[in-house]
């Protein structure tokens, strides 16, 4: 039975596709994971993938993926699929959602897959489906990138582009890699002019480098330069931890009070934008 603690890209036995129950979707989303090799370009100490390390996506059987998702898509809207593995008041389809154990827009295959997969969208009469990039972003600038963002915008397609940091030094500790303030906004802008986009934002405390209070200010400061430009953000999502990092960081994080994310959220939404606290 699935839950939002269990996200095992393994748990319907494909190589590319696996469902999960997402809380940030309120549902079942069904992965398309682009990264089986479990290579990522960064290195989130939260990141729940076993065997992490640096690169980017493998070549993709795109004909194999195609069967996957064609299989898992029966399953979930004609088959026992929703009874037999989803939770009572969980059991129902919110999207596909391009993730996994990596960066899915480093596949040079991005565009083809993406259009395979609103193909297939369609064979199962899924129009409304949203069809969801969950993305560091860091990809935004490649010309193909954008093509395939714009091409899911016309099909009920979503951008959440990660957040989790307002400074290099914040991003470093957090994601493994040192992004400027102008990376993050030039990211956000590129992507919120191919297809509607959300900012999605990890916050959790720990030991080492700035103090909480310091990260704050800083992602604040940063999401009010976002609304100041000349582009529209559909909102914010923000998370904590939900399940246990595998990476050798794991050690020194801890979950923030649930009176500290709503505080977080009350002061975003003060900025002006749309917020949703998982």
């Amino acid at each position: 039975m699935l839950n939002t603690h269990h996200h095992s890209r393994d748990s319907a036995g494909f190589r590319y596709v696996y469902p999960v129950v997402s809380r940030r979707a309120r549902g079942v989303s069904v992965g398309i994971n682009l990264n089986p090799n479990h290579c990522c370009n960064w290195h989130c100490v939260y990141c729940q993938v076993p065997s992490l390390s640096r690169g980017h996506a493998p070549v993709i059987d795109v004909q194999q993926l195609q069967l996957e998702l064609d299989a898992m898509l029966y399953d979930i809207l004609h088959g026992c699929f929703m009874e037999e593995r989803v939770p009572e008041g969980h059991r129902v389809l919110r999207d596909i959602a391009f993730s996994g154990n990596g960066e899915p827009s480093s596949s040079k295959q991005f565009q083809a897959i993406v259009n395979a997969v609103i193909e297939l969208k369609e064979r199962h009469a899924l129009k409304q489906l949203p069809l969801r990039l969950i993305t560091n972003g860091s990809y935004m600038r490649h010309k193909d990138v954008q093509q395939a963002m714009t091409s899911m915008s016309q099909h009920q397609g979503e951008i959440w582009i990660k957040v989790d940091a307002g400074t290099g030094e914040d991003s470093k500790r957090t994601n493994g890699v040192s992004i400027t303030r102008e990376h993050y906004l030039n990211h956000v802008e590129i992507a919120c002019r191919c297809c509607p986009t959300w900012i999605q934002s990890c916050f959790f405390d720990d030991d080492q480098g700035r103090t909480i209070a310091e990260r704050r200010a800083a992602y604040l400061a940063l999401l009010q330069q976002m609304k100041s430009m000349d582009i529209t953000l559909h909102g914010v999502l923000l998370y904590g931890l939900a399940r246990p990092s595998l990476q050798k960081e794991a050690k020194d994080l801890r979950a923030l009070p649930h009176a500290w994310m709503q505080s977080l959220a009350t002061d975003v939404r003060c900025l002006g934008f749309d917020v949703q606290l998982h």
